[in-house]
């Protein structure tokens, strides 16, 4: 497998006419698909009213369905044989586990190498890896494909298998130039840092899985001196995409992904620049799991992004870009008010006196509220940051929360066995 990077928007249109007819034939292999595109003619798949006949996949729909029905119905069996399983991503719901093919996984760490380009990576970088190592894909991928870019690895893994303490002596004595984990963690990191007196030292960070604010991105940078790159992509798919400029959305690998974004509710196209709901289809690691027109989850705008002629282009700029608007299921409702995770986050981490915080949403003696836990910096008073922080929230949000505030450290062991952090929790 030699996939070149493209070009130009032309040759990737022509990538994408080869390969949607490609998923739609491999797809009919599945007896879940199989009725459902008989009557697609594989010859008009470029006229968008033919391709919009295929239906469009959800978690939901695979959740119905029982494991034996899955993995003999959904999934096709491979020429070249199973290779390893992926554990889909997210905090809620049963998992499901997707078995990749030995091709597949050519096609996922090339996917996954390319951040590197994005990040800034050079031959001979150190990279310290933090995501979890376990069945989820993240972690593990992101150390193999690093050899292609000549990138040195420690497989740290999260705090489950290696402790936050242990993490930071090794960022001391192995001397990482890149840190790549949970931007969540990447704060836990630098708070118990901070508490110690050490100051974290790496040229770049790498994040991926959650949602990465301006204020959330500024306190990260500040607090580790370093540039951050977030990556995107979604255990169904691959790695799809990562910042070439921060903060301005994924330029997205649109020679291995099909991408629509779509009206929620018509399914009809959006305009550019306009916020809709991500489909994707998997062009070449489709060989075992048949994701035609996958619903992710996410809520997005798109930006053709054609920015090829400008002097500071580089080779990713032949790729759209991607920008996430929230996720759908993104938001606590206390007593009323709803209140969006990427919103209250980013109002959290303005606060630059608020090392990290956890938002739970409670009821007690039938009433709800809303209890902020707080970490405060070195030298901050924390009962005067939780009284200015309620007033405030008060005058944003029309909201009075419970403040507590904690012992520095005091999250991060909590987060630290997760995937993802469970930041917003629900316990009513």
């Amino acid at each position: 497998m030699a996939l070149k990077l493209p070009k130009s928007r032309t040759e990737i249109r022509r990538i994408q006419a080869e390969r949607k007819r490609a998923a739609v034939e491999q797809a009919r292999r599945s007896p879940f698909w199989r009725a459902k595109l008989e009557k697609i003619n594989l010859e008009r798949l470029e006229d968008p009213a033919e391709w919009r006949k295929i239906p469009i996949l959800d978690k939901e729909m695979l959740r119905a369905l029982s494991d034996q029905q899955f993995y003999n119905e959904f999934c096709v069996p491979p020429t070249d044989g199973i290779c390893e399983y992926w554990r889909s991503g997210g905090v809620t719901g049963q998992p499901l586990f997707y078995p990749r093919s030995y091709r597949d996984m050519e096609y996922g760490l090339e996917a996954f190498a390319r951040t590197y380009d994005c990040a800034g990576a050079e031959r001979g970088d150190r990279a310290h890896i933090s995501f979890p190592l376990g069945i989820h894909p993240v972690g593990q991928v992101f150390a193999r494909c690093a050899a292609s870019r000549g990138i040195g690895v420690n497989w740290a893994g999260s705090g489950a298998s290696t402790p936050s303490a242990m993490q930071i002596e090794l960022i001391q004595r192995l001397k990482p130039t890149i840190w790549l984990g949970m931007s969540s963690y990447a704060l836990h990191l630098a708070n118990l840092a901070e508490a110690r007196g050490i100051k974290l030292d790496v040229r770049r960070l790498m994040t991926s899985a959650e949602p990465v604010s301006q204020a959330k991105r500024d306190k990260i940078e500040r607090t580790w001196g370093a540039k951050l790159t977030d990556t995107f992509g979604m255990t169904e798919a691959g790695m799809m995409g990562a910042e070439d400029k921060p903060g301005l959305g994924f330029r997205i690998w649109t020679d291995m992904y099909f991408v629509e974004v779509l009206d929620p509710k018509t399914h009809e196209p959006v305009k550019e620049g306009e916020i809709g709901a991500l489909i994707v289809t998997a062009l070449w690691s489709n060989n075992v799991t048949p994701f035609l027109r996958w619903s992710s989850g996410d809520l997005v705008t798109y930006s053709e992004a054609d920015d090829a002629h400008l002097p500071d282009a580089g080779p990713y700029s032949v790729f759209p870009r991607v920008k996430h608007a929230h996720r759908t299921t993104g938001f606590l409702k206390v007593r009323g008010v709803n209140l969006g995770h990427q919103d209250l986050e980013d109002f959290m981490f303005r606060h630059l006196e608020i090392g990290d915080f956890r938002a739970e949403a409670m009821n007690e003696g039938g009433n709800d509220f809303l209890r902020l836990s707080i970490e405060v910096r070195l030298g901050a008073d924390g009962a005067g940051v939780a009284k200015a922080l309620s007033a405030q929230m008060r005058e944003k949000f029309e909201l009075v929360p419970q403040v507590v505030v904690l012992e520095t450290g005091t999250l991060a062991r909590e987060f630290e066995a997760n995937v993802k952090a469970a930041r917003f929790i629900d316990r009513r």
